[in-house]
């Protein structure tokens, strides 16, 4: 082959190579005309072909990303010099993909998916940068916000529901915001809000709860109008800290002093709060040891017929033996275990100390007595935990003895607890109560949808019954309806021989509990109470008659 021929050939190769390519190239000579497009070039820019758009064509050895035709094109110039002469080859590139990829991460990364509001990471990474640039004089306040009984309105209303009622909370906090201020969702039912800037406590405050009473008008969703409201903690930059962490641990101090209280308030922070927050830490890692090393015990008190005074049950209740032997009420403690997640493992240890305990239980009280255990409410609609709860206690072979107490809160969450959780407790063969009847979500119809063995009547309605006609009323009616629906009615709270007098004249109720009988005793107690010789026993029970009081703890038979 000929050189002139080798020579074409060889640029015939190389036109053809550069026509395939995928990326796309243009030649540009010094006057600017374009002298060759490759076909990738002419479909990313038709312009190609006879010249591409100024802002397509960038300084030499720079690139530019422009769209075109709905595709988004990075070109990229470089100088060329050919036998002395100067051109500019451009590369053409579709990073519309790359992109929407790029997007799509950055989205995920930083923008919460239900509510389109910054998430965590973002809103964490914008108020350090804003730390990091504010001056001597800049004050801004940030906001912890906490909706109120979320969960309940997910279980009865649905969560599809509840995600719809925090879009909405997003729509009305962000239509009293400011363009400087910026709103984030935490996760769950936790919003944090930025204003920037605020003049002081007082404007920073009074704009916070202005936002605490648009949440409280009522929300519209599928027909139903939803009432909420939230907690909110707030705390100011540099008053109250001069870090992300630290600003959002005192509005997080703060917002559950609010929850603590009066829900749907508003608080600023103040010092005796993070005493109060650390004391609470000191708190969460002794309950978490105390589970570890099993320091939890039983307190029995029984529930006593009061014409015949012979013990029909005990409950059983929760006390923790702290490291210094002393005995802890379950007031101090199983609110933060519920809160931690670690009342299931509570339950469970609780379950295991009383099965122990039935062999003294029943030397004292009979084999016949029923054994009352509280299973709270955020348990009882945790299936997964139910149903491993129930396998336990049926392997006992005891099942039939006990009685779950539950509060009320627990029967009105959607049927969630009637639907998946109550089959299993009847299965094993053990029988529900319905705990502290009359104070929280309880209502007289909602009785009948509820299918349980025993109705508590709350101590609210027994303390000085005597005296109160309105609660007499009241009480009357809760226990004509639970007989009815055949429930047994046991009256708690029961601390005088008034209160007693007036069941026993007044109401069909046969079954009390409370110190007028009893008070809770641990184990060892029990034991000692049936250790002491009969005459002791019958000594004390003389010393009793004689006050017109019963007998504390009476053995069967």
């Amino acid at each position: 082959m000929s050189a002139p021929a080798h020579t074409s050939h060889r640029r015939h190769l190389l036109e053809a190579a550069i026509q395939a390519l995928p990326l796309g190239i243009v030649v540009h000579d010094a006057q600017g005309h374009c002298i060759l497009a490759n076909a990738a070039a002419r479909d990313l820019v038709p312009e190609a072909a006879q010249d591409l758009p100024s802002e397509a064509t960038p300084p030499h050895g720079a690139s530019v990303v422009t769209e075109v035709a709905d595709r988004v094109v990075e070109a990229q110039a470089r100088g060329l010099s050919v036998d002395s002469e100067d051109f500019t080859l451009t590369t053409l590139l579709d990073v519309t993909q790359h992109h929407a990829i790029q997007r799509d991460l950055i989205g995920r990364a930083y923008i919460d998916a239900l509510t389109g509001l910054p998430n965590r990471m973002m809103f964490e990474q914008s108020i350090e940068e804003l730390i990091g640039e504010a001056h001597l004089t800049d004050r801004f306040a940030l906001a912890f916000i906490d909706l109120d009984n979320f969960k309940h309105i997910n279980d009865y209303y649905s969560h599809a529901a509840g995600d719809t009622l925090l879009r909405k909370v997003a729509d009305r906090i962000r239509g009293a915001l400011r363009a400087s201020d910026m709103l984030a969702r935490l996760g769950g039912d936790e919003f944090v809000l930025l204003l920037n800037p605020v003049d002081d406590c007082t404007a920073a405050f009074a704009a916070i709860c202005e936002i605490s009473d648009r949440l409280k008008q009522p929300f519209f969703i599928d027909g139903h109008e939803i009432f909420a409201s939230a907690s909110i903690g707030l705390s100011l930059y540099p008053d109250h800290g001069t870090s992300y962490e630290t600003l959002r641990r005192q509005a997080d101090s703060a917002m559950y002093r609010v929850k603590g209280s009066v829900k749907g308030g508003v608080s600023i922070f103040e010092e005796t709060m993070s005493q109060a927050a650390t004391a609470r830490m000191a708190v969460e890692q002794r309950l978490r040891l105390a589970i570890r090393d099993r320091c939890f015990c039983c307190a029995f008190q029984p529930k006593v017929d009061m014409r015949s005074h012979a013990v029909k049950g005990v409950e059983v209740l929760l006390r923790w033996r702290d490291e210094l032997g002393v005995i802890q009420a379950p007031g101090d403690f199983v609110g933060l275990a519920i809160e931690l997640g670690l009342i299931n493992e509570i339950t469970l240890q609780v379950l295991s100390e009383t099965v122990r305990a039935i062999p003294d239980l029943d030397a004292m009280f009979g084999p016949d007595v029923t054994v009352s255990l509280n299973i709270a409410a955020k348990q009882a609609c945790d299936v997964p935990f139910m149903t491993g709860f129930c396998e336990a206690l049926g392997r006992t072979g005891l099942a039939s003895r006990f009685i779950l107490e539950l509060t009320e809160e627990a029967f009105f969450t959607k049927g969630r607890f009637q639907r998946e959780v109550l089959p299993r407790i009847r299965e094993i063969g053990a029988r529900v109560s319905i705990d502290d009847f009359g104070v929280g979500y309880s209502s007289l119809a909602a009785l009948a949808e509820i299918t349980a063995d025993e109705l508590k009547i709350d101590r609210s309605f027994i303390t000085d019954i005597h005296r109160r006609p309105r609660s007499q009323i009241v009480l009357k009616a809760i226990e004509s309806l639970g007989l009815a629906l055949g429930m047994s009615v046991v009256a708690e709270g029961v601390e005088t021989s008034d209160e007693v007098a007036y069941l026993l004249a007044a109401t069909q109720i046969r079954c009390a509990q409370g110190y007028y009988y009893a008070k809770p005793m641990l184990i060892e107690q029990i034991r000692m109470e049936e250790d002491r010789p009969h005459g002791d026993r019958g000594a004390a029970k003389q010393r009793r008659a004689a006050t017109s009081r019963p007998p504390l703890l009476l053995r069967h038979g």
